[in-house]
């Protein structure tokens, strides 16, 4: 009787420990959502919030062939991506903040270059994105700045990386290209140290980054290579650690060395062993008079893009080409905000629109020409800009 009873026991006790692995099931997998949540929701700032999108642009990429090279494509981007949010109430919203960092800040629309958030761009056709980081406040994470303009206190760098593996699983067929740059003259005491590098280093090496960075190093592939994955446009130096992290990392590098600022026509070498060169417009301010027009140092930054775009359909066809169609004046007070360069202001000071209208005939007469990438500021604007050069 009494082994019976032991047996009962025994028998009990396993059940009443065992159930609740048995029912932790569901709600593990829930749980699991939950977390994404959890972080798409930190990234929202940065990345918007997300939904789900099966448009014609946010799969432009599937009527191309596994076999086309990227550097024969026509790619949309945008320059200072992270800057879409940057009003004067989230500028007032941060001051707590950005006080610490002991710097003054200019205007929010001096530092504001896009109006939709990374998913919005996403689904209508951009595919490279210009991301600037820096450490927070207390130097412990990695968050999105555009010079001392703090872009959010909560999306840090890795957040928003899941916000593009999430739509990278809905749109297996696209290709997303981030160029990544160290972020200056954010704090009074700011460097691009060991921890910063080491906290970058470690974001784009980690587990989720080896499963959707493409891991090809120094080369542009293939767009089947490249689908469903992100390939890492390196601005930023580690050389504040040893060489082999630099060789560890994926994707092509861009040193600043080369990299020469506010340069129409720079040359740059990303692969020595192949010669591998870049092709790079970056002319984004204008030596004038204070009182010149607007319109005038818009013309100049058409004529600097549009020459590079026809250098692109004309010369050195598999080499990569990158072009900024993107600019500020600083010659007059207020100075000429990135918007104003990108769409005008609507008056008779600017009677053209800004580059991006004046851009979209010039592309049209484009068809059938490869031009490379392009970054825009306020790219919306005109409404058949993206579409234009997809249209190429």
């Amino acid at each position: 009787m009494l082994c019976v009873a032991v047996a009962i026991f025994a028998c009990l006790s396993w059940c009443t420990l065992a159930a609740p692995a048995v029912k932790r099931q569901g709600p593990s997998t829930s749980l699991q959502n939950l977390a994404l949540q959890k972080v798409l929701q930190d990234a929202s700032p940065i990345f918007g919030y997300y939904q789900k999108n099966q448009s014609s642009t946010s799969n432009w990429m599937k009527e191309y062939p596994d076999s086309t090279l990227l550097v024969h494509m026509n790619i949309p981007g945008t320059h200072d991506t992270s800057t879409w949010n940057y009003s004067l109430a989230t500028q007032e919203a941060l001051d707590h903040v950005t006080d610490l960092n002991g710097l003054p800040i200019y205007p929010p629309e001096v530092f504001r270059c896009q109006d939709m958030p990374i998913i919005s761009m996403l689904n209508a056709g951009i595919r490279v994105f210009d991301l600037r980081f820096a450490f927070d406040a207390t130097n412990s994470t990695l968050v999105f700045y555009h010079s001392q303009a703090l872009q959010s206190e909560t999306a840090t760098v890795d957040d928003v990386l899941y916000g593009y593996y999430q739509w990278l699983d809905d749109h297996p067929s696209e290709a997303v290209l981030l160029s990544f740059n160290y972020e200056g003259s954010t704090a009074v005491h700011a460097s691009d140290d060991a921890a910063v590098q080491l906290m970058i280093f470690n974001t784009l090496t980690s587990a989720a980054a080896k499963k959707y960075f493409v891991q090809t190093q120094g080369e542009l592939g293939t767009l089947g290579e490249a689908r469903g994955r992100i390939t890492l446009l390196r601005r930023f130096p580690l050389d504040q650690l040893p060489d082999s992290y630099s060789e560890a990392l994926p994707g092509l590098y861009f040193p600043a060395s080369q990299w020469t600022d506010n340069d129409p026509d720079i040359t740059l070498v990303y692969n020595t062993e192949k010669n591998l060169t870049a092709y790079i417009e970056d002319h984004y301010e204008f030596d004038l008079p204070a009182g010149t027009p607007a319109s005038v140092a818009i013309q100049m930054k058409y004529n600097a893009t549009t020459a590079h775009l026809i250098k692109a359909a004309t010369q050195y066809p598999d080499s990569l080409f990158w072009s900024f169609a993107s600019s500020e004046g600083d010659y007059n007070t207020p100075i000429e905000t990135p918007q104003i360069m990108a769409i005008g202001n609507g008056t008779e000071y600017t009677p053209l629109g800004g580059v991006n209208q004046q851009l979209v005939p010039f592309l049209g007469k484009m068809k059938g020409k490869r031009v490379g990438i392009i970054m825009f500021d306020f790219f919306e604007t005109s409404g058949d800009l993206i579409q234009t050069m997809l249209d190429l």
